[in-house]
């Protein structure tokens, strides 16, 4: 059956709420760039540009709903293929920005493919997953699934990129939901808690730590469960990981990367160099109080005191110039768009559709909490923008995409019986 008249099938909430992201958006990027003595408003300048990325973004989202539905379906590997070899691309003929080669420059005009991978990976691992050979519990299938998504974040580690690279990983969520087996995911996770633990707590505490845990887990199992080698297996992983932290620190992370981790725990950190962004970052924010200080009224915003205001740090205007009160909403309207997105793609009749649709909201939360998390001191500062908000027509143009492309295929739902 041949798509209907596609509008009628929309979900406006989720629109609603990406238009009031982007205008709101908009509107702090205007605060963050505008110089004081500015009189007449100036196209060139960063707000200016801004505009005319989101004026382009309607004839963007028409061209992603006039196009058929089942095209990203059928068309996912190409989309992914196109994406690798973009990220390939970059080797040769990518421009290098503060020590990172993931742009490409052709004269004025920039754009990051690693941002639109994103939607290519989740394509193509949406088709994957929704065939209905593939199970998550076979070891190859799982194997394919990690490939899908571990090539990309092999090539943006390589430029480095090491923010972008850890929203790939995100899809691990998509893959659990799909029935990967759940150790995976409890794995990750232990590891990280081990790593940054063995930052802050000398390394024979955790491992006597581990010895407790495993000793509980083991009289709490039950007795046909009760594998001795395998808790053997886990306690010496577990100990080799652990004692292998501060090699790790000392000789494998940059010097950036580093700095960053020290900013977060408040090791030897001198706020007047490395720890300069994120203390200014908190300065504005806290400096706003309950109702802010008022739109373009924010002292920290106009005094340029944070560095690059306008991309990654824009929700420091948020808490300067609204407050409490305004950060409140705009979390809130992310929280509600996650919410709304999760409520559709559980109710698609598709695995291809209900996988994509998961995709999307494992990327969109992850920019989201990482971006805002990071500028609050509670994870370490990389280069994650705050969709819709963050200044950049890749970004913004991506994310769109992103989107809308599920919604498109929400939209066809009704014809998919």
């Amino acid at each position: 059956m041949k798509n209907q008249n596609v509008t009628s099938n929309l979900d406006w909430i989720s629109i609603l709420i990406y238009g009031a992201l982007v205008i709101l958006g908009w509107m702090n990027i205007y605060s963050s760039s505008l110089p004081i003595e500015t009189v007449n408003f100036d196209i060139s300048a960063i707000y200016g540009r801004q505009l005319l990325f989101i004026a382009l973004t309607i004839p963007l989202i028409i061209v992603i709903l006039s196009i058929d539905a089942k095209v990203y379906e059928k068309f996912a590997i190409v989309f992914y293929i196109v994406g690798i070899l973009l990220l390939i691309g970059l080797f040769v003929f990518g421009k290098t920005v503060k020590g990172q080669t993931n742009w490409y420059g052709v004269g004025n005009f920039s754009f990051q493919p690693s941002e639109f991978v994103k939607t290519a990976t989740s394509l193509l691992l949406a088709k994957y997953l929704s065939d209905a050979l593939v199970i998550l519990k076979n070891t190859k299938h799982q194997l394919i699934a990690f490939a899908i998504i571990g090539i990309p974040i092999l090539l943006i580690l390589l430029q480095p990129d090491a923010g972008s690279a850890m929203i790939f990983i995100s899809l691990v969520l998509v893959l659990n939901r799909e029935d990967l087996p759940d150790w995976y995911l409890w794995t990750g996770f232990f590891a990280l808690l081990l790593f940054f633990g063995s930052l802050l707590i000398e390394p024979e505490y955790i491992i006597i730590t581990i010895v407790v845990l495993i000793i509980i887990h083991f009289l709490r199992a039950k007795r046909i469960n009760r594998n001795p080698l395998a808790y053997l297996m886990v306690f010496i992983v577990s100990t080799a990981f652990v004692l292998s932290v501060d090699f790790v620190y000392d000789n494998v992370l940059e010097p950036h990367q580093k700095d960053r981790i020290n900013v977060l725990f408040d090791d030897g950190v001198d706020m007047k160099k490395e720890g300069y962004n994120l203390n200014q970052s908190m300065i504005a924010i806290g400096s706003g109080g309950w109702i802010g200080k008022g739109f373009l009224e924010g002292t920290q915003t106009k005094g340029g005191f944070v560095p690059e205001q306008h991309t990654d740090y824009i929700f420091t205007t948020v808490g300067e110039e609204w407050g409490f009160v305004g950060s409140t909403v705009v979390i809130l309207l992310f929280v509600a768009l996650l919410m709304r997105l999760l409520y559709l793609a559980e109710h698609q009749k598709t695995k291809f559709s209900r996988v994509y649709g998961y995709c999307v909201v494992s990327i969109l939360f992850t920019h989201f909490f990482v971006n805002i998390a990071m500028l609050i001191k509670l994870f370490p500062t990389i280069g994650v923008p705050l969709p819709f908000f963050s200044y950049g027509g890749s970004s913004l143009w991506a994310f769109t995409i992103l989107l809308f492309i599920f919604l498109k295929l929400d939209a066809n739902k009704v014809n998919e019986w």
